[in-house]
């Protein structure tokens, strides 16, 4: 099959190298020709160190290469999909499948990703989501991951799942569209709370404790907005939560730990020099939440901490104070 693969982050070199290795015929596609011309310069991308990148994948930065291309993979920023998704419109097979690998929720719409997508290029097209605990400097080593593919068609969920299984890459389906790509976004924000633990100097008791409450969070909201609760229990949720709040790869963790030891939340974003979606993706959480009216005080505190100037010592004093709780609505009922 015809791939293409835009955006040329770790991601989606990453991705693009797995469906080139399945035998598909792959390009990657960058947003600036600078981008393209030193990953061909380099053979590998900078993101990726030692992961090279062979001459069979075709790298550039027009965006008519999506012609013909019986899947499009959408691998840029939150911030960069509405944009993506609006210049490949005019060049979409009308047979296209687009999948969104892409993790967060539109900041001033609060819409998920794959809505954003639909925006533009239409309801004509099947979109699926692609989600799961899946760190792209792991996948480019060739690293077992296993991951679900979501959508409303499950002939196009399917047919993910066919294109990216592999000996190293396992795909689950789902049609659960809403409760993968909020577990996806929200997560990123439990991460960046676990990694103020960490920067605090709090132990395991405490990151375990982010990690379930946290849980709870992102469970309550999905099942709010339509998903479903045993998803957040799946890879998407639970999954994806704990590869994003252990590892040092998570960009999310690092900004955290960060803010924890005393960097200013913008400073400490600004520093990373990639994306930290967690900071954008803690505003519209809350604002789902307020939304819908529901409870999620983990979230609530993030957004004091980010942007409200709130001490992170604060926060979790706050958090640990609260009013006294069942841990599970459904006791002694």
């Amino acid at each position: 099959m015809k791939i293409t693969v835009l955006g040329s982050g770790g991601w989606g070199t990453a991705l693009a190298l797995l469906l080139l290795e399945n035998g598909h015929t792959v390009t990657l596609w960058s947003y600036k020709e600078e981008e393209s011309a030193a990953l061909r310069e380099k053979g590998e991308n900078p993101v990726l160190p030692g992961v090279a990148i062979p001459k069979e994948l075709t790298l550039t930065s027009d965006i008519a290469c999506v012609k013909d291309s019986g899947l499009l993979v959408l691998a840029p920023p939150s911030f960069a999909v509405r944009s993506t998704a609006a210049q490949v419109k005019s060049y979409l097979a009308p047979s296209a499948v687009i999948v969104s690998v892409s993790k967060g929720v539109e900041k001033d719409t609060s819409l998920t990703l794959t809505e954003v997508i639909a925006q533009e290029v239409g309801e004509d097209h099947p979109i699926v989501a692609l989600s799961g605990p899946s760190h792209a400097e792991e996948v480019g080593r060739g690293v077992p991951t296993v991951v679900v593919s979501a959508s409303k068609d499950e002939k196009s969920a399917k047919l993910v799942q066919d294109v990216f299984m592999s000996r190293r890459f396992r795909v689950y389906t789902t049609d659960d569209v809403v409760g993968v790509e909020l577990g996806a976004a929200l997560k990123n924000v439990i991460a960046l709370c676990a990694g103020i633990s960490d920067g605090l100097g709090y132990g395991d008791n405490t990151k375990a404790a982010l990690m379930t409450r946290g849980l709870t969070e992102m469970a309550r909201l999905g099942e709010a907005m339509g998903g479903r609760k045993e998803t957040f229990a799946g890879l998407a949720g639970l999954g994806d939560l704990i590869v994003t709040c252990t590892s040092m790869h998570s960009r999310n963790r690092r900004c955290g730990i960060a803010i924890g030891k005393g960097t200013p939340p913008e400073q400490a974003v600004k520093e990373m020099g990639m994306v930290v979606e967690g900071y954008y993706a803690a505003a519209n959480a809350k604002a789902l939440a307020d939304k819908v009216g529901v409870e999620m005080p983990i979230t609530q505190a993030a957004c004091r901490v980010l942007y409200g100037g709130s001490s992170p010592r604060e926060a979790m004093l706050e958090l640990m104070t609260r009013e006294r709780k069942q841990e599970s609505e459904e006791s002694w009922v």
